[in-house]
């Protein structure tokens, strides 16, 4: 009788076991990433009275089994349900994530790893991805600096939103393409002029240029004439030491004059420049115009002395003759050709001024003069045209073919099947870093057709798929994570920046991890190790998603039937006991 009273005192605290396991599942039906537990009972050990014996071939008795009084029950294993996933709530939150699958966040306090389901992350004041219940550092793995691959090597604190995430590098623009149409009745197109279009790009540091193209057409129809007119830099310029133009104009802070060399410089139609040899033999351009007149009569020339005073301003009466010289050289007005006036310091501390036309003279023989103090002064090489290996300073031509049949882009300069060419600036001094990088400008989209008079061709920055656009300096607009657990900055200039990648770790038998409070686990002998590194959520098929979390995976219906059942094995056990009681109660009655 004494056994059974403790048969049903080691089932009450079994039973009380279960249910404080089952108060602990219920007490966390919403916590995040939480994984029910469950019991499992086992016999607690026996009592055998007798042993079993065999049976006896002599004496034809047969054999007998052991007789065994079990004594009570025992708790024989506490299960976590970690494969079981939960439901998912969304919450918008964009550093809220779950896993699907089998592998855990790998997060750590400095001192080691643990490991949880809890994807409720947040961004600390460094910029660290961090628990939001624990704050402990979530880890992952960075992008290698230069190449910006992700480097899967031991995991670190993932600092996502560092001083250097927070902006995104500027880009130089490499590549462009013209689209639209050129219809040969386009009025622009047949003028003398020829039709204007801007081309902005960017360089290394950021800083914007507008680059000004002309578009006339030929005798030859399908065959137009593309020529870069002038380069002008952006308001935030690195070249701010120049004027508005790249190519024309003049500085009046230094020694140096933003103009495009000329050895043989081309006016554009109904100009001729007129030259003369100097003793060695070269040509040398006098300064004097000729212009054609487009009707056949007689042609005039116009002298820079007529027109011009010595300190570069024009004389009176002759604002049209300077227009006219001034067009000429591309440009609109006169009072673009006065900004080729240049300012030199002179050695007793005062200002000189260096009329147009030195300036012009130099612009279209060597590139260089000697200002009233002996100084060599020399001009800005400017943007040039690279076509097929040949490159042409600009004011210079490329020849552009259309099939006569379809409209379709033939090729340039007479080459079928050359479908782009590369525009370059360089700095006049070959030994200086260039901002800029070559650009490659692709026609192969534009079209020859019929479009009501109305030339819709235009050039912008980009290819196709707007690869190689370039970009200015970018500020942080969003973070997001991907799938794969990889986190990207968008910027407010269009890129996109990889900042890291969250690692998981997989474990032999993740029900062996250890539970340690906070929605945490460590590994134990029987989970398996983490090796440091960890793993890529993808590799066993698994994803990660933002703006959800996994809830509880506590079914509420399953813990009620089991909170029945326990009650009533409680309750079965204490009659037991109370049953023994009135068995030695009897007991103690036969004395009387």
């Amino acid at each position: 009788m004494m056994r059974s009273l403790f048969s049903g005192v080691a089932g009450l605290k079994t039973h009380q076991i279960k249910m404080d396991v089952i108060g602990n599942n219920i007490a966390n039906v919403n916590t995040v990433g939480y994984k029910s537990q469950s019991i499992v009972f086992t016999e607690l050990m026996y009592q055998t009275t007798q042993r079993a014996s065999g049976p006896n071939g002599e004496t034809g008795k047969a054999g007998m089994n052991a007789k065994q009084i079990g004594l009570g029950v025992m708790s024989g294993a506490i299960n976590t349900a970690v494969t079981q996933e939960g439901s998912t709530q969304n919450t918008g939150n964009a550093f809220d994530v779950r896993i699907t699958g089998e592998s855990f966040f790998v997060v750590s306090n400095g001192s080691g790893y643990n490991f949880t389901r809890d994807g409720s992350f947040y961004v600390d004041a460094a910029g660290n991805l961090a628990m939001s219940s624990t704050g402990y550092n979530v880890m992952g793995w960075l992008p290698d600096p230069i190449t910006g691959n992700i480097v899967q090597d031991t995991v670190q604190r993932l600092q996502i939103l560092s001083a250097e995430n927070l902006t995104s590098n500027p880009q130089a623009t490499e590549k462009a393409r013209f689209t639209g149409i050129i219809d040969r009745n386009d009025t622009n197109v047949l003028s003398a002029t020829g039709k204007a279009m801007n081309f902005s790009f960017y360089d290394n540091l950021g800083y914007t240029y507008n680059a000004r193209f002309k578009l006339k057409a030929t005798d030859e129809k399908g065959i137009y004439v593309l020529t870069l007119d002038d380069v002008l830099q952006g308001k935030e310029s690195i070249l701010d030491e120049f004027d508005a133009s790249i190519f024309v104009g003049a500085n009046t802070s230094g020694s140096s004059v933003n103009a495009a060399k000329k050895n043989n410089y081309s006016t554009v139609d109904g100009y001729s420049l007129n030259f003369t040899t100097d003793a060695d033999g070269n040509k040398v351009y006098d300064g004097t115009i000729t212009v054609t007149d487009p009707n056949g009569g007689t042609s005039r020339t116009l002298d820079p002395a007529d027109i011009f005073n010595a300190d570069g301003t024009v004389k009176a009466g002759q604002e049209e003759n300077a227009n006219e010289y001034a067009a000429a050289f591309g440009l609109s007005s006169y009072k673009d050709l006065l900004a080729l006036t240049v300012n030199e310091a002179t050695t007793n501390g005062g200002t000189t001024t260096v009329a147009a036309t030195s300036v012009l003279k130099a612009l279209l023989n060597d590139g260089a003069y000697t200002n009233a103090d002996g100084d060599t002064v020399n001009l800005f090489d400017g943007g040039t045209l690279n076509v097929d290996g040949f490159t042409t300073d600009a004011g210079t031509s490329v020849k552009l073919t259309y099939d006569a049949e379809k409209g379709t882009f033939v090729g340039l300069n007479g080459t079928t099947n050359l479908k782009e060419f590369n525009f370059l600036l360089t700095p006049k001094d070959a030994t200086a870093k260039n901002p800029f990088k070559q650009i490659a400008m692709d026609l192969s989209a534009s079209l020859n057709l019929n479009n009501e008079k109305t030339s819709t061709i235009s050039p912008t920055y980009g290819d196709k798929d707007g690869n190689g656009a370039g970009c200015a300096l970018g500020k942080m607009t969003g973070v997001s994570i991907q799938n794969d657990g990889k986190i990207y900055g968008a910027y407010d200039n269009g890129q996109t920046k990889l900042l890291g990648q969250i690692a998981v770790a997989n474990f032999a038998n993740a029900a062996g991890l250890e539970k340690t409070g906070d929605n945490l686990y460590q590994a134990t002998l029987n989970s398996g190790e983490f090796d440091g590194i960890g793993v890529d959520v993808s590799s066993d098929g698994g994803s990660i998603r933002s703006g959800v979390l996994e809830m509880s995976n506590v079914d509420l219906s399953t813990e009620f039937t089991e909170l029945i059942t326990t009650q009533r094995g409680f309750q079965a056990n204490s009659r037991i006991i109370t049953v023994s009681d009135t068995l030695l109660e009897e007991l103690v009655n036969l004395k009387r």
